[in-house]
């Protein structure tokens, strides 16, 4: 069964339709962002992550959002270039949204639905809050502002480690096999 999270619609900071289904397969880390919160500074971390792992399958996205103490009143270019300049930020930084309320993202309608929080809350408290979601499109973990980035690299290995036991192959080099080959029966002679 594909989860619902494939079928998930974002849009990238130049307002162009992010599909979640080229996530299939990836261990990916959402995080709501701010440039001008006490949290900022884990910019440095996600990014540290991002360059760890991204080849072995890991997705990090950033979604701005303005709704804590309006501490991302920028424009998307401006959020952009703050990234950049200040954290040389690669992974994508998607297109500002809310994350609480009536006019909440779907995005993190179906996260906050899926992994409440403390207590049971589902609505994000602050900046920085993270979700952890596998390589099946589940939300595995929730982790709260305070949580740094970089105390989620063990259990962001551990699901990385998950996509190889479910499909060796794609981490395995691929055998090459020649008509004839006498290492190999008859039984494998190709047309």
């Amino acid at each position: 069964m594909v989860s619902r999270f494939y079928s998930l619609v974002a849009k990238d900071a130049d307002g162009q339709d992010y599909p979640f289904s080229q996530l299939e397969n990836k261990v990916v880390l959402i995080v709501n962002v701010a440039s001008r919160c006490g949290f900022t500074p884990q910019y440095k971390d996600l990014e540290q992550l991002y360059k760890t792992f991204e080849s072995k399958g890991l997705v990090i996205l950033g979604f701005p959002c303005n709704q804590f103490g309006s501490q991302e009143p920028g424009t998307q270019d401006e959020i952009a270039t703050f990234c950049n300049i200040n954290y040389g930020v690669t992974f994508p930084i998607m297109q500002k949204v809310e994350v609480n309320g009536d006019h909440e993202s779907p995005v993190f309608s179906f996260l906050k639905n899926e992994k409440h929080g403390l207590l049971g809350l589902k609505r994000i408290k602050w900046n920085f809050e993270k979700f952890l979601v596998d390589h099946h499109g589940n939300v595995v973990e929730r982790y709260a502002s305070t949580t740094n980035p970089s105390h989620l690299e063990h259990k962001i290995i551990e699901l990385l480690e998950e996509i190889k036991v479910d499909d060796p192959a794609m981490h395995a080099p691929a055998e090459h096999v020649t008509p004839g080959d006498e290492a190999y029966p008859e039984a494998f002679t190709y047309v």
